[in-house]
């Protein structure tokens, strides 16, 4: 009994030091943007996938990456981040075409690789078939964390999160039957396959959607921040433990919890506050995670199997290139025949070489049974693929948004942000020099530093900024969220100071998140680094 326990103590810090280890060089990788101007034209999570390439050529390997530890550990998270940030408003817009692409990009996918492996190759269908399934995943972890960065525009953003989200339960259920049609020696009747798809995904919605209303209506009983946080967590993981016990989808159950309390859930049961609470502490996971698991899908390339099934990695690559054209165009067609989506070409485009294959891809490939033949070969076609996508279509989606136009004010918030820094600088210069001009002497002779040419520069500022604001009216937005966050920031130092005095016990809640207009959804980051009052 000892010796067991001592073995689990030993087992446990190693998983620790390995944790640690991972994670010190994810959050090293971080920091190389800041040290090299270089690095900042690469997206992180891209950043970190070459860095696990490279650890990967020099054969270190950090820690052994399983699909459960990215089916069970990693992907809850990021899927319910996804999910929690996703307004309803806007998926409903795009509701056609998001199901289309789910649903029908995934037999696309599966059917195109199947056949191109197949006849080409000359790889037997099952393996072909589980190669497609494996690679129709659209990992959204990568395209979301890679639309973020590069700031795409917003209906784009929205197909594409809709489209991964669901996309990722289409594909896991795909796979399933795929790998249990692999497993059997009689063949499966189509109608019965149809009806145990049916009920995965219904489970899944359905189980999804009775916690999520669940947890709306708990947490409309108390007001309690912390707890309302942990509920998130414990939903996010447990309804995809509880729904893929009962044989549902997890993921589309995680996916419709995250809708539901993102949505609805706390808008109309918790105060604005607490959302703002738990939206900055599911960005810090859902950063925290695609810190690791980016890092970690580099790091497991083998690069000698990589090398010897290049030709049908090639033809792999190929066909998922070729069946994803086949899917947005063809689908992008009907959807706007059917709900008159209007998807622009430009948009198309971008949707079709963006379709990045990640983590849910290299899970689904190690899943596979030890027993079915072909195992390896699926192993090596699919990180190929999954690499080739990351690195290569991934670095190259940036230069396509611009070359398409669709990243043409992705500078402007900063270009505003920091002329009204200067304005607030050039400010205060001259309110420092009119405080050194004595009465009845010559202004511009104060301190030997002219006050009329400083009055003409900020007078240009203004004028500059006054056209920014005309020419794109949006930048009015964005100077009423620095206000209200300047506002929010002075009332919650205010606070701070009476705890850190011992005048209060407990942070108060502020009160001006129920007087002022605020949005629902936080603003950016960077949207509070300049106080706005005196702009």
């Amino acid at each position: 009994m000892v010796l067991v326990t001592a073995t689990s103590e030993m087992a446990i810090a190693e998983n620790l030091k390995q944790f640690l280890c991972v994670l010190s060089v994810s959050l090293g990788v971080a920091t190389l943007p800041r040290l090299f101007s270089w690095f900042r034209h690469i997206p992180y999570t891209l950043l970190l996938v070459a860095v696990g390439l490279a650890l990967a050529l020099a054969d270190v390997r950090l820690v052994n990456l399983s699909p459960e530890l990215i089916l069970f550990i990693f992907l809850p998270p990021l899927l319910f981040e996804a999910a929690w940030n996703l307004q309803w408003s806007d998926l409903k817009r795009e509701l056609v075409p998001v199901c289309l692409y789910a649903v029908g990009g995934v037999v696309i996918s599966i059917a195109v690789t199947g056949l191109g492996l197949t006849q080409i190759a000359g790889v037997p269908l099952t393996t072909a078939l589980l190669v497609g399934a494996c690679l129709a995943a659209t990992d959204s972890a990568s395209v979301i964390g890679l639309f973020r960065e590069l700031g795409a525009g917003k209906r784009l953003t929205t197909l594409m999160e809709g489209e991964s989200l669901f996309n990722d339960g289409a594909s896991v259920v795909a796979f399933s039957f795929l790998v249990e049609f692999a497993s059997r020696t009689t063949e499966p009747q189509i109608s019965t396959t149809i009806a145990s798809f049916l009920i995965v995904v219904g489970l899944g919605i359905g189980g999804g959607g009775l916690i999520g209303v669940g947890l709306s209506y708990l947490t409309r009983r108390f007001d309690l921040p912390l707890v309302e946080q942990s509920l998130t967590l414990v939903s996010a993981y447990g309804t995809y433990l509880l729904i893929e016990e009962f044989g549902g989808s997890g993921i589309i159950g995680v996916v419709t919890v995250g809708l539901i309390l993102g949505n609805f859930g706390s808008r109309r049961s918790m105060n604005r506050h607490t959302r703002l609470v738990l939206t900055e502490f599911w960005e810090f996971l859902a950063f925290f995670v695609n810190s690791i698991v980016f890092l970690l899908i580099g790091d497991q390339i083998h690069v000698t199997r990589l090398v010897q099934n290049l030709g049908t990695t090639a033809i792999a690559t190929g066909a998922i290139i070729l069946a994803r054209a086949i899917a947005i165009y063809g689908l992008a067609g009907v959807s706007n025949w059917l709900a008159k989506s209007q998807i622009s070409r430009q948009n198309q485009t971008v949707l079709w070489w963006a379709g990045l294959r990640g983590s849910v891809s290299i899970a689904l490939a190690l899943s596979i049974p030890a027993t079915l033949p072909g195992r390896e070969e699926i192993i090596a076609n699919v990180f190929g693929t999954v690499l080739f996508t990351l690195l290569v279509q991934g670095l190259t989606t940036k230069p396509l948004l611009e070359k398409l136009g669709l990243l043409d004010d992705q500078h402007l918030p900063e270009e505003y942000l920091e002329a009204c820094a200067r304005r607030v600088a050039i400010n205060r210069v001259l309110q420092r020099l009119e405080q050194l001009v004595e009465p009845g002497s010559n202004e511009d002779n104060a301190e030997g530093y002219p006050i009329t040419l400083v009055r003409e520069q900020l007078k240009q500022l203004e004028a500059d900024i006054d056209q920014l604001q005309n020419q794109h009216p949006q930048l009015q937005n964005l100077a009423s969220k620095q206000l209200q966050a300047e506002l929010l920031a002075i009332e919650a130092d205010t606070y701070a100071e009476f705890v850190r005095d011992g005048r209060l016990n407990n942070q108060l809640s502020p009160l001006l998140l129920e007087v002022l207009p605020i949005e629902d959804r936080p603003a950016p980051n960077n949207a509070a680094l300049n106080p706005p009052t005196s702009l």
